[in-house]
Parts: C-alpha cells; structure tokens; sequence
C-alpha cells in the first residue's frame, strides 16, 4: 500500500539520519497545513510518542482563528495533547525592527524549545519536506551565498529535525488522500507575493520544463553538497587555526600563504558583522597602505603593515582609573617586572598624578635612558598599530611625564638605593 511504503521512506531516513531514537518523546509543530498534519499522522502510525503544538500568530484574521480550531479538533481525535500559543507579531516585529516574517520565526522557535523541555521531550519535529530544500538552495543561490547556503535545508539543527526532508509535496498530498485526512490551506502561499513563492509558482515551473526531475536534481546536487561542506568546515577550521594570531589579530602574511586566502577571510570576518562587499575590500587593502579603517555597527577592523587587528567600538562612558600606593622600603628593593604596574620613587614624584592620554609633542626620558625622546618616536620604533597608539595612556607629574602606561617609566623617577618610599601605580578599566 502506498501509505505504507510512504511510512517506510521517512522511517529509513529518520534511522539512516539519526534524527531520532525509536524511544523518542516528539514536540510536533503542528501548523495544519498539510505538511504539518502529515508529519503528525505518519510519527503517530510509526508508533512515536507525541504531543503537539501550535501557534496563532494573529496575522490573517479569521483564517488564523480556523487553523486553530482545525489542530484543535484533530489534536482532539487523534488523541494528541496540544499545546497552543498566541502571538502578537506585528507588535513584536516593530518593536524588534525586523520583518514580520522574521519575527513569526523567532517567537515560535523559541516557544518551540521552552515548551519541549516543559514537557521533557526529546526534539521538534517541524514539517519542512524536499521542495522546500530546493527553494531554500535556490533562494540562497539567488541572493549570493557561499558552501553553507547550497546544502539546503538540513535534516537536524540542535533539537530541530525535519523527517520529511525525503519527499516532496506530491507524495505528502498523495499520503493524506489515502489517509482521506483533510487539512487547511495557508492562503497566502497561493499569492506571488513573497521572493519564495516567486520561486516556487514561476521560477521551477520553467525549469520543469526543461527537466522534468528538476526536484530531484537540486535535492541531490544540495546532499553532495553537504558532504563537500564538511570538509571544507574542517580544512577551513585549520586554515583560520594558521593565520589567528590571537582572538582580535590576523596574520597578513600568514594569509597570504594560504590555498584560498579569500575564502579563509571570509569565513573569519563575516561572522563579526562585516559584509561580503567590506571583506573584498578588506583583502584588496592587503597589499595597500596600512592604516586603513572598516567599521560594523560595533566594531572597527584596522588594516596594519603585518595584521589585521579589530576592536570594539570605544565606550566613551568607561575610563580607565589609576590606582596607587605607597611602599615604605627600608632594604634594597627589586622592582618588579610587570608591564601592568610602574614603580618609581615617591619623593621624587609631585602630587597629584594625572591620567590622560598621549598628545602630539610629548616626550619623557625612557627608563635606562639618560636623553629625552618623544612619545610618538617611541610608538614608531616599537612598531605600534594605530590601534595601540590610540590607546596609549600616560600619567603625568605636572608637566612631566613620569610612565608610559604599560610599557616604560621615566629614568628620572627610578628607584635607587637611596629611595625610601615606593610609589606603585597601575591603571584599571572599570566594570560597567
């Protein structure tokens, strides 16, 4: 029988996925569409442990109301427990200043995994079948997207799966007419209003035509794919391990020495906010002058001689605060080396001490020095990024400079075998 066979299918997926374990508690999102109420029906007769849940997102008035009273009523003769949920989306979209059809994702995703550990299920399983896969590749392919965007959609996600990835729209239809299982119909996906079903009643019609099997092309074009996105993740997670200096710092050359150095910037900036069009410009900056700045909303990324280096955006409310005490010190003293703290001899030093930073033509007598130098001559000799001299502090004795903050004291305030008291400074960033 066909319903059996269907059964069978996405059974030999559920197991060759390990989706799920035969002993498995199942959240069911549960919408009423046919889809849905498929996916329901076949994890019923497959002998799985069920509940259900659903969510009225108020967004198409009385239409909303009869989904709900639909799952109502068969949640109610399928013996399923059903969970049901309100949203004011439209309210929350504004409020979040994001898409309507963005916010309908997040609120039921996230009541979706609040309500599974409520009821101590194991995973949600949600309905989305081959041909949603196939839009979503080529929606993705149409917007410009790398590896990740061409496995479609994948069967698990965290506590997500989707058992009826397997088969298509068609079969889900032939299964319920079998059945003789009603369901509801979502009238706006009968509209060319939305990019997906643009894609869905205009754009595959005309592939159709030119393969019939178009579907089942991009399902297994999408599935090879998936594999290829493996390795590339894994060989990708060494290649970003070689050029990372440390969490804010990349290696120029060290990328450059790279197979795909694009690729491996790619992989490493976009996740900071920095778009595709930035990080082209971002690499071809490489070979450029250094100095060059690229901002997101809350991060700026310098492009320095040997690094690229990003930093958060400044908080103007947050200054650093200098901290000090007084040693008395009867014996010889060895002064510790610590680039976080100075320590210099008290008597020589005129109270108050203040903390700024840096400014054109300022210069000190570096410790083991005898002449003066300037500040930004220092900057310049030890290589300083831009980012490193904008953060250059200095505290200061009336108008002499008496530490470099956490890199040289002055030798005029050193501590001798004649000092007696120990000035200790060091300079702490407050706690928001």
């Amino acid at each position: 029988m066909y319903k059996d066979k269907f059964i069978r299918k996405v059974l030999r997926f559920i197991e060759g996925g390990s989706l799920f374990k035969s002993g498995s508690r199942i959240l069911v999102a549960l919408s009423g569409g046919a889809d849905s109420v498929a996916l329901l029906r076949v994890l019923l007769q497959a002998g799985y442990d069920c509940e259900a849940a659903h969510c009225n997102f108020r967004l198409r008035g009385e239409e909303s109301d009869r989904d709900e009273a639909f799952v109502r009523d068969l949640a109610g003769k399928l013996g399923v427990t059903l969970h049901v949920t309100h949203f004011d989306t439209e309210r929350y979209a504004s409020g979040h200043k994001i898409s309507v059809e963005m916010a309908a994702r997040e609120l039921r995703y996230e009541w979706f995994e609040r309500l599974r550990k409520n009821i101590h299920a194991d995973v949600v399983a949600v309905a989305h079948h081959r041909d949603d896969s196939v839009e979503t590749f080529l929606l993705n392919l149409v917007r410009g997207t790398g590896i990740d965007g061409l496995r479609g959609i994948r069967p698990v996600n965290g506590r997500i799966v989707r058992p009826l990835l397997c088969v298509s729209r068609k079969e889900i239809l032939d299964y319920l007419s079998v059945l003789g299982q009603d369901y509801v119909t979502d009238s706006t996906n009968l509209k060319d209003e939305f990019t997906r079903n643009k894609l869905r009643l205009d754009i595959l019609p005309v592939l159709e035509s030119i393969n019939p099997s178009i579907r089942d092309s991009i399902a297994e074009t999408a599935r090879r794919l998936s594999d290829v996105a493996d390795v590339y993740d894994a060989a990708m997670e060494k290649a970003c391990a070689r050029v990372r200096v440390d969490e804010r710092r990349i290696s120029i050359p060290a990328l450059r020495e790279e197979v795909a150095p694009k690729a491996v910037l790619y992989e490493l900036l976009y996740p900071l906010g920095f778009n595709s069009s930035q990080i082209k410009d971002i690499y071809a900056c490489l070979d450029g002058q250094s100095g060059k700045l690229f901002y997101t909303e809350d991060k700026v990324l310098l492009c320095d001689r040997e690094e690229l280096v990003w930093k958060y955006k400044e908080d103007k409310g947050v200054q650093p605060v200098l901290c000090q005490k007084i040693v008395t010190c009867n014996d010889v003293f060895t002064v510790p080396h610590i680039a976080s703290e100075a320590y210099l001899d008290a008597d020589l030093i005129t109270m108050p001490l203040v903390l700024r930073k840096w400014q054109s033509g300022d210069k000190f007598v570096p410790y083991g020095m005898k002449g003066f130098k300037k500040v930004r001559d220092y900057m310049l000799d030890r290589k300083f990024s831009l980012f490193q001299k904008d953060g250059q502090y200095v505290v200061c004795s009336g108008n002499d400079i008496v530490w470099l903050v956490g890199e040289r004291t002055d030798n005029r305030f050193r501590i001798t075998s004649a000092t007696r008291r120990i000035l200790v400074l060091r300079v702490e960033i407050p706690s928001k």
